[in-house]
């Protein structure tokens, strides 16, 4: 349901968020103690957490290339983005050609607040906030109206995103994707994956435990069988759908998701 979701403009330091655990986990700077006490309580039940970040962000990095490289992408839509950091989606595509666009999205204000000072001086890039539930609202942005041309392909991402909202009919993950890809011409690409376990123990908590983290803002972990329903009808690229450490590993001996008990499981699919 497109409901045009009220956002805070406020950065709350007392209450967890997503972006700024995963910003911790990725070595940086932006989040606060609670952040860091969050991800402290969670290590203690799943402990590869901050190897299963690092190696979520290279796959981001290695797929926004492919798509660049080998099938001509050159304008990125990313969904829950979140906060600024090393080899962010636009230098990686811009990298392979400067023209390539890019429109990051987020509902988190800090991410607003800190994007749009990195990225002042680009203005093939935008930072918009908004809920990633919100496609009516996304698409009719007028950075994302700027940026984006919808007649051509795009690459939308919901990159370890799709976690933090819940099931429903009109608001959920499935929903999201059948919107999204009804407006994408062929050729478009979404590159989606999310936190999955085959321990219903681990899944339990980590769902109820992000749940009251951050107060309402989370949906929960899934199965593989969960994330493959959302790419039904799209050409899935090699190598399918996996553990998105052996996605297209760049070298024999990058890192790999070693422990189990969750991992980042998704991929990238193609609109004939």
């Amino acid at each position: 349901m497109e409901s045009g979701k009220r956002l805070s403009t406020k950065i709350d330091a007392t209450v967890p968020t997503a972006a700024r655990m995963y910003d911790h986990y990725l070595g940086g700077k932006d989040n606060y103690a609670v952040d860091r006490a969050a991800c402290e309580e969670l290590d203690k039940v799943v402990p590869s957490t901050r190897a299963l970040a690092l190696n979520n962000r290279s796959f981001l990095q290695r797929v926004v290339a492919v798509l660049a490289q080998e099938y001509g992408i050159r304008q990125f839509l990313d969904h829950g983005s979140g906060l600024p950091t090393q080899n962010n989606v636009h230098q990686v595509a811009q990298r392979i050609d400067p023209t390539s666009r890019v429109v990051y999205v987020d509902n988190d204000p800090m991410v607003l607040v800190h994007g749009r000072a990195l990225l002042d001086q680009n203005d093939r890039t935008a930072v918009i906030q908004a809920d990633m539930r919100d496609t009516d609202v996304i698409f009719s942005h007028p950075d994302t109206q700027r940026l984006i041309d919808f007649s051509q392909p795009v690459g939308v991402l919901f990159n370890s995103v799709f976690h933090c909202i819940p099931d429903s009919d009109t608001d959920g993950p499935l929903a999201v994707v059948k919107r999204v890809t009804e407006r994408l011409a062929p050729g478009s690409c979404l590159v989606m994956c999310q936190l999955v376990s085959d321990d219903p123990k681990v899944r339990e908590f980590v769902t109820d435990f992000m749940d009251k983290a951050t107060q309402g803002h989370w949906g929960r972990v899934r199965e593989e069988k969960d994330v493959a329903r959302w790419f039904e009808g799209l050409e899935i690229l090699e190598p399918g759908l996996v553990e998105v450490s052996t996605w297209r590993p760049d070298n024999e001996v990058a890192p790999r998701q070693l422990t189990q008990e969750w991992i980042e499981f998704g991929g990238a699919g193609r609109i004939r």
